[in-house]
This record gives C-alpha cells, structure tokens and sequence, in this order.
C-alpha cells in the first residue's frame, strides 16, 4: 500500500507540473491574425555604434501615423554613449510594416532617412524612403487617457525575458490605464493574462484603440511581468506629430 501511495504522488506531480510552467509562455499575449494591425512597423537596425568602435544589431517596435512616417521610442536613434540623435538616420535601419508572419509574408520594406525627436518625451518620428499607401495608418488620439480604459498592445519584441530575440509573428494583448501622468501613462496586463506585457524590442510599440494611437511603450522591458508598465502618451504630442507628418 506504501509504495502505491507513493507511485501515485509521482503520477500527480509530473501531470501537474506543466500546467504551473505554462503561463509564462503567454505573457506576451497571442498572435495577431492575418491581415490586422499592418501599421505595426518591425525597426531592423545594424552597424550600431559602441564607445569602443565596434557595432552591433538590434530592433524596436513603431507605428505608420502617415504615408511616410513612422513614430516609435527615441533612445531607438543614438549615438555611442547612448544619447538621443536628429537628423540623419545614424546607422542603416530596415523599416517592415504590413506583415504578421515573416515565415509566410514578405511584407513592406522601406529605409529610414531621417530621425526627428520629441521635446516632451522619448518619442521619435522617423521618415520613410518612400510613401506606404497600402497600410491604412493610425491616427494620434487627442483625448486625454483615463484610468480604466483598454488598450491593444501590439508588438514585434521578444517572447521572453530570457535570450530575447525579436518575434517572427506579430503578438497583442489587451491592457488596462492604471495611473495617468503628465507626459506618461502607466498600464497593467489584463488578457490573455495579467501578465501580458512589453518585452525587449518592443520599445515605440504602439498602445491603441481601434485606429487611434493612444500611447507609446517607452522601454521594452524584462517579461513577464504583472506591474505597471510606463508608457509614453500620443496626445501631448498629437500638435507635433501632425505638424511634422501633414
């Protein structure tokens, strides 16, 4: 009788031991389908600068707000010693927009040109190469957030915290405001988890409700996580977005 006991606690613990490590494989949401969100722009950067004189790659999330502008986070655009930069696009970066799947689309590629940055927040415009006239493109929300009210997040960032790498399918999730601050909003995930988030490269993400641009995801943090997460708000920006993409 013993060792049955004990043969049946083993059958217990290995078929529950799955579903406790399952819900970090959702934290970043679920996958986008086809044909939705093709503003959401995949940033591909190489040659990136280093104090020491050696490059390297990476990546950032943006969005289309007009035919040849992309807006995402501003750190994406930097010097080696990680200043902010305007101007000339510093180093070759790739722009996709109009894809969900990069094993079954090929998308819409563009080079960027020219970085213009925000004042008021880490925010960034970059020009395209050429106009995107088949990606309908978001609009900027000029209604000042309240707490409570949801938001999509979609992204191209890393499905995890742990050797991040950039997605190869567009993941969303739903989000809720939970603090509204001068020149930032403060998030919380709400579905599929409360631990949907941003994860590393999906700085500039954009926050959205239907076709308006809400706000921008400032960081790219470690994830998942269930905490408050900063973003950067759309509306104190709308007059300078407008006035620099019209």
């Amino acid at each position: 009788m013993r060792l049955r006991a004990l043969l049946a606690a083993a059958v217990l613990t290995i078929t529950t031991a799955p579903a406790a490590l399952a819900a970090p494989g959702v934290a970043h949401g679920s996958d986008v389908p086809p044909g939705q969100f093709g503003f959401v722009a995949k940033l591909a950067m190489t040659k990136i600068p280093r104090p020491d004189g050696s490059t390297y790659s990476s990546y950032c999330t943006g969005a289309l707000i007009a035919p040849t502008w992309v807006v995402t986070t501003g750190h994406c655009f930097h010097d080696a010693h990680r200043n902010r930069v305007s101007g000339k696009v510093p180093y070759p970066t790739t722009v996709t927009l109009g894809l969900v799947d990069e094993a079954t689309e090929s998308g819409i590629a563009r080079r960027a040109t020219e970085v213009l940055q925000a004042e008021e927040n880490d925010v960034a415009l970059i020009r395209l190469d050429s106009p995107v006239t088949t990606v309908p493109p978001l609009t900027v929300d000029r209604t000042p957030p309240k707490i409570g009210r949801r938001l999509t997040l979609a992204g191209w960032g890393s499905l995890t915290g742990t050797d991040p790498r950039p997605a190869t399918r567009l993941q969303q999730g739903t989000v809720t405001i939970a603090k509204v601050d001068a020149t930032t909003l403060g998030v919380r995930g709400e579905s599929p988890e409360t631990t949907t988030s941003a994860c590393t490269y999906d700085s500039g993400a954009p926050y959205f409700t239907g076709t308006e641009l809400v706000a921008l995801e400032a960081t790219g943090p470690n994830c998942p996580h269930a905490g408050i997460e900063t973003t950067s708000r759309a509306d104190v920006l709308a007059t300078w977005l407008t006035t620099h993409t019209a």
